[in-house]
């Protein structure tokens, strides 16, 4: 088992032996083969590797979108391979934030209303919703631009649209594939430097790249080749927030 070296804080996250196959045909392709680690709370982990490393693969089984073939899965202490899918998709909405490199924003939906879509499946009133979505966009700097659609926006805001929307239901977890990919570089940069203040409010984050300083925000990296892990350290955190 791969875990954080010297620390003593609550396994958020622990994965035992995990392969994930798909049949395709007559044969069997194996993408994740008996993965094993664990991720703390509060952790900020970068997961690396190549096209085909089956890195966006391992991100979709901890983000509860996919499901092992093989090995077992706990998530806060709860296993998570028998759950129906509704119960999964419970689990995505109360405990998992998810910033994607395409951003996933509802195109004819205001900024506000695209913060306040994943509270729409939980209880509570349309004004505590609001008042939720209004802190979120407040939080990453967007106060001023609720009323505006997604092709309103640039390629940052839309991300930050984003990252607004993953923080609205205090998730434990926060799981971005590849959230710098289509910025340019200073933009990419001040979305890592809202990554590391929320690192440092108390959030676990993990994100997923291929680019080395992406990974080098975070304070450990694991990489894949080949659907297997081949290293896991820790790392000097950058404090320059380069993407």
């Amino acid at each position: 088992m791969v875990g954080r070296p010297g620390d003593n804080g609550n396994e958020l996250i622990t994965l035992q032996k995990v392969s994930k196959s798909y049949i395709m045909g007559a044969r069997e392709l194996r993408v994740l083969e008996d993965v094993s680690l664990t991720v703390q709370d509060n952790e900020y982990v970068a997961i690396m590797g190549p096209s085909g490393s089956g890195k966006t693969t391992l991100m979709n089984i901890i983000g509860c979108l996919d499901r092992l073939t093989t090995g077992s899965y706990h998530l806060d202490g709860e296993p998570i391979d028998e759950k129906s899918d509704r119960e999964l998709a419970s689990i995505r909405g109360e405990k998992i934030g998810f910033v994607f490199q395409t951003f996933n924003l509802l195109a004819r939906t205001s900024a506000l209303r695209n913060v306040e879509l994943p509270m729409l499946y939980r209880s509570g009133s349309r004004r505590n919703r609001r008042k939720r979505a209004l802190e979120m966009l407040n939080l990453i700097g967007l106060a001023k631009r609720t009323k505006h659609k997604p092709g309103e926006l640039s390629g940052g805001e839309r991300q930050r649209v984003a990252l607004a929307r993953a923080l609205a239901n205090r998730p434990s977890l926060i799981l971005a594939d590849e959230p710098t990919g289509n910025l340019d570089s200073k933009t990419g940069a001040e979305i890592m430097r809202l990554f590391a203040e929320l690192h440092e409010q108390g959030n676990t984050l993990i994100v997923v790249t291929h680019e080395e300083k992406v990974a080098k925000n975070a304070d450990r990296v694991i990489k894949l080749l080949d659907g297997r892990v081949i290293s896991d350290e820790q790392i000097e955190r950058a404090r320059n927030y380069d993407a």
